[in-house]
Order: C-alpha cells, then structure tokens, then sequence
C-alpha cells in the first residue's frame, strides 16, 4: 500500500506541471466547475474577500492564520504588477482586520522569472507596507534550481526587515547547509518536507531517514531559540517532536494547509501548542491542489467526495 501511495503521488507530481492539462482544464466550461467543487476543500475562493471571511472565521478559533494569492512562474510584467498590488491590498486589509497575521507568496509569482530586480523591488514594497501593518511575510519555497535565486534575495531582504520568513524544503541534500546559514537572519523559518518532483540523486525520499532529518532541523531551530513553523501534516512526526518536547516553545508553530488534517491541528490546539492554518485562494489553484493530493494521496477521496456531493470545511 505505501508503495502504491509513492507511485501514486510521484505521478501527480509529474502532471502538476503539465502546463496543457493545466490550461485545458482552466478554460474547459464543463470541467472547471466540476473540479472547483474538490478543489474548494483546499482553497478559500476566487477572490480576496472570500480567503479573509475564512482566515477570520479562523483566528475567532484560535488559530493563527497564512493567507496566499495563489499564482507562481508569472512571466509578464503586467500580471507581476498585479500580483504585487493584490498582495499590498492583501496586507492592508489583514493589518486593519486581525492584530496578527502572516502572508505567504511564490517569488516567482511577483517578478523572479522576468528578473532578480523585478523580483527585489516588489519584495522590498511588500515588506515595507507588512511592516507598516504588522503583517508577517513568508517565502515560499519553489523547485530546487530556483533555491539559490531565492534565498539570495531572501538574505537581501532580511537585512533590513525581519518580519519576512523563508521556507526550507528538508528533503533536499543541500538543505542542512542551508538551514546554519538562514539560522544567522532574524525571519521565521518554515520547515517542510518538500513537494515538488526533484532529479534523482540531490534528495531523500520519504522515509524513516528524512523524518529523522527533519527533527534534526526543528531541534537545531529550538537550541538557537529562532522563530519556527512546523509545516507538517505527518501525525508519526508530530508525536515525535511533542513528545521530546519541541512543540510546546513560545518560538515554535505547528502549520498546516487548509482542509487538511483539521482534526489533527486542532488537537495540537487544544493541547495548547501554537497552532496555523495555511489558507489559500485565486483562480490559478490547479498546482496547488495537486500537489496537496500528492503530498497526502488519502486526499484524493475526500476530492473525489467533494465533487459527487456538498462538503463542510473543518477547522
């Protein structure tokens, strides 16, 4: 079984980035809406509106809150400039609505595929209105030819604003180099596991192995007493780091996306550990959700189910 769930997520990992499935679907009147039925377990809505209603309904809970405007690889100029004032708005409304709150963003979709400067000078705005709103900033981690790229203009950044965080995929063999140096900057580090379909040979596969890693990492975070998000939804690890004791610093946060495993993080909650749910929204959710199916293949039956009839959003 576990090796058809590894077979089964590597493949949905190889048509994530199938660009004309992708467009197929988006532009196909009869199956796009029939798909946004699954889809919306794992994305808010379309519009801004509809992923700060939930990101409050949220917070009102408990939780801390990351809200994205999903888009990535943005190519033109124009939707660059887009994307970058729809996360300003983004941020403005979040600062006015919620004492504490966290926007998350691919590089990629706010200039890196055009250029580095294109990319810089959004980022600097952005985080320059997110402090001025008490909103936090996280990067978002992409495919590892672009991991040099970005820390490099994350390590910019953090010079001059700390409220902006990176994100750190362990599965890579690069990673632990990666983590001593990020340990030197004052943003929040977010560890995940790592979702993207990477070449043979620069990364650890899931396994034994790898959750071993990634204790390593949290544990290293801890003894430097940095700020810290737990971006699982692996239960076996969870139990893990709570019982050494890893979960419960006023520095650490337990994370997860939206709709899944709402069971589990509200446990974590109860149990008075910190914890995020990761929202999403926009109309460019086709990566994103097949990739969160591919990262816990079990999610394919509550899509599946979401489509055939109505479903109610856990917490």
């Amino acid at each position: 079984m576990i090796n058809e769930e590894a077979r089964f997520s590597k493949a949905l990992k190889s048509i994530a980035r199938n660009h004309e499935l992708k467009a197929y679907i988006q532009n196909s009147k009869e199956l796009f809406p029939i798909l946004m039925k699954g889809a919306n377990r794992f994305v808010a809505g379309e519009t801004r509106r509809e992923g700060i209603e939930r990101v409050i309904k949220l917070y009102n809970k408990g939780y801390q809150v990351s809200l994205e405007f999903i888009g990535e690889n943005t190519t033109s100029e124009e939707e660059c400039i887009h994307a970058k004032n729809e996360f300003i708005e983004l941020i403005k409304d979040l600062g006015h609505k919620l004492r504490k709150a966290t926007v998350s963003f691919d590089l990629s979709h706010i200039g890196m595929m055009i250029s580095d400067s294109v990319a810089f000078t959004n980022l600097k705005e952005l985080a320059k209105v997110a402090q001025k709103h008490n909103i936090q900033l996280m990067i978002s981690m992409e495919e590892s030819q672009k991991t040099d790229t970005i820390l490099s203009l994350y390590k910019r950044i953090a010079k001059s604003f700390s409220n902006v965080g990176i994100t750190l995929q362990v599965h890579l063999e690069r990673s632990l180099i990666d983590l001593n140096d990020l340990l030197k900057t004052p943003g929040r580090i977010r560890l995940v596991k790592g979702a993207y379909q990477e070449p043979e040979g620069i990364y650890i596969p899931r396994s034994e192995e790898l959750n071993k890693r990634y204790i390593e990492f949290v544990s290293m975070c801890v003894e430097r007493n940095h700020l810290l998000s737990i971006a699982t939804h692996d239960e076996n690890l969870l139990t893990e780091l709570k019982a050494k004791g890893l979960l419960y610093r006023p520095n650490v946060e337990v994370e997860m996306l939206d709709g899944v495993r709402p069971d589990l993080l509200r446990s974590l909650k109860e149990d008075n550990i910190q914890a995020k749910v990761y929202v999403t929204y926009g109309s460019e959710w086709y990566l994103y959700v097949v990739h969160r199916i591919a990262e816990y293949p079990p999610n394919i039956y509550t899509f599946l189910s979401d489509i055939i009839g109505q479903h109610t959003v856990g917490e």
